[in-house]
């Protein structure tokens, strides 16, 4: 990338960060909280912002969320080199499959957090959840590993989570063992079945959505979703036109519930009507967001 692009990438030091950026059609704003019982931020967020219009115009913007796992300085170290490995990478890739392009560069990441981990002991065993999102025009590309998640927002519909957690319970869930209930109270809801970095390569999963004039997308950590339901996070987005007050009202509501975790939001909205474009192959399409969220996904693949 150009020397001149845009690039927000924190917390650098352990502990909060919070960036916005804007122009006359985008607005987005990133944060991030050690929250109440953690001593240092493990989470790391990005925001990619090309300086060249023909290279955003091809490659989007790149947006991501990561939160890592090791203990303080590994954890911290694993988010951190994830999502630069990723962002240095993906412009590095090729327009005309953005989702091919994604996941080289989310593979390329977990190459990268694994050889440092294996090359020193220190770092020995970390690892970290990704999600990235590449915004390009009404086209969103997603690429998901953990049990970080991304969700699309529209003022009259209920919020749609786009990821599946890669954990043990929304295995079951998926397999209908379990109930929606019982998956959002289980004790086990936070033990993930796949990370960055963990294993010299990792399964990715790829998505996409359109959005349009108004819609969001909204990345975060577990120390929001894994604390607030989504239709107390589709009430403070409502709520909150303004993506940094409405992410202040989403950090406050994980605090009001305990703050045991770091907290990340990470969002992005057109003020004006996107560029219209199709929807390149390689990766699950969502259906539009009054078609339902993950929840109805899981009914039909389960019941049919």
């Amino acid at each position: 990338m150009s020397d001149n692009s845009t690039r927000l990438h924190g917390p650098s030091d352990g502990g909060n960060f919070e960036e916005e950026w804007s122009d006359e059609s985008v607005q987005i704003h990133l944060v991030s909280d050690v929250g109440k019982k953690r001593e240092h931020n493990e989470d790391s967020c990005l925001l990619e912002v090309p300086a060249d219009p023909k290279v955003r115009a091809d490659l989007g913007v790149l947006l991501a969320v990561a939160d890592g796992m090791g203990g303080a300085s590994a954890g911290e170290h694993a988010s951190n080199l994830a999502l630069v490995s990723l962002a240095e990478k993906y412009y590095q890739g090729d327009s005309k499959s953005i989702p091919q392009s994604l996941e080289a560069a989310l593979a390329y990441a977990n190459e990268q957090v694994y050889k440092d981990a294996e090359e020193n002991p220190e770092l020995h065993g970390m690892g970290t959840t990704v999600d990235a999102a590449v915004v390009r025009g009404d086209s969103v590309y997603i690429a998901h590993v953990g049990d970080s998640r991304v969700y699309v927002h529209q003022e009259d519909q209920e919020l749609k989570q786009i990821t599946e957690d890669h954990s043990m319970v929304w295995e079951q869930l998926r397999a209908g063992l379990i109930s929606e209930e019982e998956a959002k109270n289980h004790s086990m809801r936070n033990l993930i079945t796949k990370a960055i970095g963990i294993k010299p390569d990792v399964e990715i999963d790829l998505y996409a959505v359109t959005i349009g004039k108004g819609d969001r997308i909204m990345l975060c950590s577990d120390g929001l979703c894994g604390l607030v339901d989504d239709p107390e996070i589709h009430e403070a987005m409502s709520q909150q036109k303004d993506l940094k007050k409405s992410n202040e009202s989403l950090v406050a509501l994980a605090m009001d519930e305990g703050g045991n975790d770091n907290i990340t939001v990470l969002q992005f909205q057109y003020r004006a009507a996107p560029t219209e474009h199709a929807l390149h192959e390689g990766c699950e399409k969502v259906p539009s967001i009054a078609e339902g969220g993950i929840i109805d996904r899981l009914r039909r693949r389960i019941f049919g």
